[in-house]
C-alpha cells in the first residue's frame, strides 16, 4: 500500500533561495562570491543521490562516462568558436607559463577532443559520451539569483557522436529519455520550445547547416508528438536546440534540458570516422542534457516539494526516536540496520525535546521510526509518515525491507505497508 504524494502546484510553490537555506540544504558567502553556492550536507546528499541517479540512467540508455578538466588554453576556444560567438559570458583568460587558459565555458570542446584521439569506425557509432562537469559562465551581479542562474555550474551533459541516418533516432531518444526522468522526477515542463538563430553575428554563418539541423529537430519533436513553439533568437551560436522549459512560482520561465543538432563542431575539429566504404565521413554531433545543471533542477525540485522531497531524494529518509533513554539501545541497532541497507537515518533522542517536538521537528522527513517499552521488547518499530498517519507497529526488519523497497522504486509515493 502507498500514500500518494503528488508535487505541489505552481501556484504554491515555495522561493528556493529562502527555504533551501532555511533547511541547510544551501548558502553563500560574499568572500566567495556572488553566484558561487555552497552545498551544505543535507543539499550535497540531495545532489549526490540526483547525480548517482542521472547515471545510472545514462548507463542503461548506452552512454559512456568520463572526466574532462575544467580548464583549457584559449585556443581550444578559438577552434570550437566560443571565444568569437561566446566570449562576453567567458571569464577573462588567465595567463599561465606563456600560454592563456580559461575556464570552459561548456563540456563540448574538451569532449570533440576526446573524441578526436581516438580512431573511430562506423560499427562504434554512436558513441554516447556523459559526463557531470563543471563549467563556468561570466554572468553579469544583476541576474544571479539562489541556484537558478549561477556563475559555477554543475552541468548534466552529454555528447552523442553519430552517422548522418543515426541523427534524428539519436535526438529523439535523448528527448524521450528526458521525458522518462520528468516523470520520475515529478517534473512538469510548461512547454517545448524549438530555439532557432536570430539576426547578428552571434550565430556561425552557415544558413545551409541551421536549415539542415532546424529540420531535423522538428521531425524529432513531431515524431514523438510534442507540441512546441518556435522562438527565433534562442539558439545556440552553433546550431537550433530544442528547449525543455519549466517555470517558478511567479510564473518566470527558464530552460532546464536541452537537445542539440551540431554539424559545426564536427567540421572544426576536423572530427571523422572510417565508414562501410573504408573512407572518411564527417560524423554529427547532438548535444543533450537531461537534468540540466544541478543547481537549476534542485532549485526547482526544493520549489516543486516545498522541502518535502520524495523518499529517494530525502537528506534523510528515516528518523529514529527512541521515546526515552531507555530505548537508545534498541534505537542505535535500527540505526545501523537501516544504514547497512543503504538508507539515509539519524537518531534524535531525547536530549532534543519531547517526542511530539521531535516529531514537529522532523516533519518533511519521509519516515519516524518510533521506539517505546513495548517496541523494544518485541523489536517492532511503531513508523510514522511524513503525513502524519502510519501503519502502526511492525517488525523491524518488515519495516526496513518495505521502507528499502520504495526508496529503490524512486517514486513519488511513501510505503505504508
Amino acid at each position: 500500500m502507498v500514500t500518494r504524494l503528488a508535487p505541489r502546484e505552481e501556484t504554491t510553490m515555495h522561493d528556493h533561495r529562502r527555504l533551501g537555506r532555511d533547511l541547510d540544504l544551501f548558502d553563500t558567502d560574499p568572500l566567495m562570491g556572488a553566484g558561487l553556492p555552497y552545498w551544505l550536507p543535507a543539499g550535497a546528499a540531495v545532489r549526490h543521490v540526483l547525480e548517482e541517479y542521472v547515471r545510472d540512467v545514462e548507463r542503461r540508455a548506452g552512454y559512456r562516462h568520463v572526466y574532462s578538466p575544467v580548464l583549457g588554453k584559449r585556443e581550444l576556444y578559438e577552434l570550437s568558436g566560443h571565444w568569437s560567438h561566446y566570449s562576453e559570458d567567458m571569464f577573462p583568460p588567465m595567463d599561465l607559463g606563456g600560454e592563456q587558459v580559461v575556464l570552459r565555458p561548456s563540456l563540448c570542446p574538451h569532449h570533440a577532443l576526446m573524441y578526436r584521439s581516438r580512431a573511430h569506425s562506423y560499427r562504434e557509432l554512436p558513441l554516447r559520451m556523459a559526463e557531470l562537469g563543471g563549467m563556468y559562465r561570466s554572468e553579469l551581479s544583476g541576474v544571479l539569483g539562489g541556484l537558478t542562474r549561477v556563475r559555477a555550474i554543475q552541468l548534466n551533459d552529454a555528447h552523442v557522436f553519430c552517422t548522418p541516418d543515426q541523427v534524428a533516432a539519436e535526438a529523439g531518444a535523448a528527448l524521450a529519455l528526458i521525458r522518462d526522468v520528468y516523470a520520475a522526477l515529478g517534473i512538469r515542463p510548461v512547454r517545448y520550445r524549438l530555439s532557432l538563430r536570430g539576426e547578428g553575428g552571434k550565430y556561425v554563418a552557415a544558413p545551409a547547416m541551421w536549415a539542415r539541423a532546424g529540420e531535423l529537430l522538428v521531425e524529432v519533436l513531431d515524431g514523438l508528438g510534442v507540441e512546441y513553439e518556435a522562438v527565433a533568437g534562442e539558439a545556440a551560436f552553433y546550431g537550433p536546440k530544442i528547449d525543455v522549459q519549466i517555470a517558478d512560482g511567479a510564473g518566470r520561465e527558464a530552460t532546464l534540458s536541452t537537445v542539440q543538432i551540431d554539424f559545426h563542431q564536427p567540421e572544426r575539429f576536423d572530427l571523422h570516422y572510417i565508414g562501410a566504404d573504408g573512407r572518411k565521413h564527417r560524423p554529427v554531433m547532438v548535444h543533450r542534457s537531461v537534468i540540466g545543471s544541478l543547481e537549476r533542477v534542485i532549485a526547482h525540485l526544493i520549489e516543486l516539494y516545498g522541502g518535502a522531497f520524495p523518499a529517494w531524494l530525502a537528506p534523510v529518509q528515516v528518523r529514529v526516536l527512541p521515546v526515552a533513554e531507555e530505548q537508545r539501545p534498541q534505537a542505535a541497532a535500527l540505526v545501523e540496520r537501516a544504514l547497512d541497507q543503504g538508507l539515509r537515518v539519524e537518531l534524535v533522542g531525547p536530549e532534543h525535546g519531547t517526542l511530539g517536538a521531535r516529531i514537529r521537528a522532523g516533519r518533511l522527513v519521509p519516515y519516524q521510526a518510533i521506539i517505546g517499552p513495548r517496541e523494544a521488547d518485541d523489536d517492532r518499530v511503531a513508523l510514522r509518515l511524513r503525513a502524519g498517519d502510519g501503519p502502526g507497529p511492525l517488525p523491524i526488519a518488515e519495516a526496513l525491507a518495505g521502507i528499502g523497497a520504495a526508496v529503490a522504486a524512486r517514486g513519488v509515493d511513501l510505503w505504508d505497508a
